[in-house]
């Protein structure tokens, strides 16, 4: 399977994947969703900010899912992988509060990031507010310009 991560554009995160700063992409959810349990090692990872076109590519190199979170989990998560993640450590408190009450986080240890020729998608079918799509092949959600058809 390949994956699509889009992120949050004023929050910076796909300079940060790109410059290596973020090698982990944490989700954290209050009810399971997309990717939890639908994404593994060796599986490609597409990353754009929100209204930008696709811009680059990582490989999954290791996947961590923890369930049943309290406050305190969540802390020793932040702690440990925090960095990792491309958080400040002045920051932690912040999404600590931000995240003290989710129930489930899963880390994506990413690798081999790449930029790649920039694309734009199409999200029929995914809901418009979907940060996350999983797809067999990431051509399915390519946008098909007018002059490519010829």
């Amino acid at each position: 399977m390949e994956h699509l991560a889009i992120m949050k554009k004023s929050w910076g995160l796909t300079d940060k994947i790109l410059n290596g700063q973020k090698k982990i992409e944490s989700c954290w959810y209050s009810l399971k969703c997309q990717p939890w349990g639908n994404i593994k090692k060796g599986e490609m990872v597409y990353f754009k900010d929100s209204g930008e076109p696709v811009r680059l590519r990582a490989e999954v190199s290791r996947v961590k899912q923890f369930a049943d979170l309290t406050p305190q989990k969540v802390k020793d998560i932040l702690s440990k992988y925090g960095q990792a993640d491309g958080l400040e450590a002045v920051k932690i408190p912040e999404f600590w509060a931000r995240f003290k009450n989710k129930k489930y986080c899963l880390l994506i240890f990413l690798k081999n990031v790449i930029k790649v020729k920039p694309f734009e998608i199409n999200k029929t079918g995914f809901g418009t507010m979907a940060a996350w799509i999983t797809v067999p092949d990431i051509a399915k959600l390519k946008k098909i310009n007018k002059r490519d058809k010829k």
